[in-house]
């Protein structure tokens, strides 16, 4: 079986972002402790403002790094991703622009906005956390039958965050438009959300690419690395 496939890293690549600076590594534990190699491309987020900036990648990383330069290119990332059964993975901006683009996009909440990037926001769906994460750990509860259970393979776990920000407001209405919940933090704050339906989409506020040294990738990396992988054998057998 051939284990590769491309994946597109959206973000404003720099080396003072320590989950940046992790990618490579990660990379190469896939590829040696996986044997699942990915062909990284960086899409800085004005460049995915461009049509199609993301299409016919295997996958779709949107990594920290907010305010990213370009909101809109992170979100038409987000949104080619969810419309065209992509291998998604959001974490901590991503995850927060994530839920922004189906607000908008899928729930009809045209004016909700990011307050970092919009701090007089009428309508804000992320905003300060009451409690900053940044450099923080914290356990994080995983609903069962999710595809975040399955993928880290407990009810529970500790993860490392670097934020400020997370979503409040408009939950229900998210929930009610098919995206769902699946990891929450002791004070029943979200953390993780999921797309049922689609190949594979998972958001996380917490950052699963600082979990250890970078020799052994998260297990939701791992799961990002293997769709990838399987999108891209069902591109290769699909007909001419």
């Amino acid at each position: 079986m051939d284990n590769t496939a491309t994946i597109a890293l959206v973000g404003d690549r720099s080396p003072n972002v320590v989950s940046h600076t992790r990618v490579p590594l990660l990379l190469e534990a896939l590829a040696e402790r996986d044997r699942l190699v990915l062909d990284a491309y960086w899409i800085p987020s004005q460049d995915a403002e461009a049509e199609g900036a993301v299409r016919g990648f295997d996958a779709v990383w949107v990594l920290p790094g907010s305010p990213y330069r370009s909101e809109a290119g992170v979100l038409a990332a987000v949104c080619t991703a969810r419309e065209e059964g992509i291998p998604f993975l959001g974490t901590c901006g991503g995850f927060q622009h994530a839920l922004l683009e189906y607000a908008r996009n899928v729930c009809g909440l045209t004016g909700v906005a990011h307050a970092e990037n919009d701090p007089d926001a009428v309508d804000p769906l992320i905003e300060p956390l009451a409690c900053s994460l940044v450099g923080h750990e914290a356990a994080v509860t995983i609903e069962p039958g999710t595809l975040a259970e399955s993928v880290i393979g407990a009810g529970h776990t500790v993860e490392r965050y670097f934020c400020g920000y997370g979503p409040t407001r408009h939950l229900d209405t998210l929930t009610a438009h098919g995206l769902r919940f699946s990891g929450y933090d002791e004070d029943g704050h979200v953390r993780v959300a999921e797309l049922p339906g689609h190949p594979f989409f998972l958001a996380s506020l917490f950052q699963p690419e600082l979990a250890g040294d970078g020799s052994r990738p998260h297990p939701m990396i791992r799961a990002l690395a293997r769709a990838a992988v399987e999108h891209a054998a069902a591109e290769r057998s699909r007909p001419v």
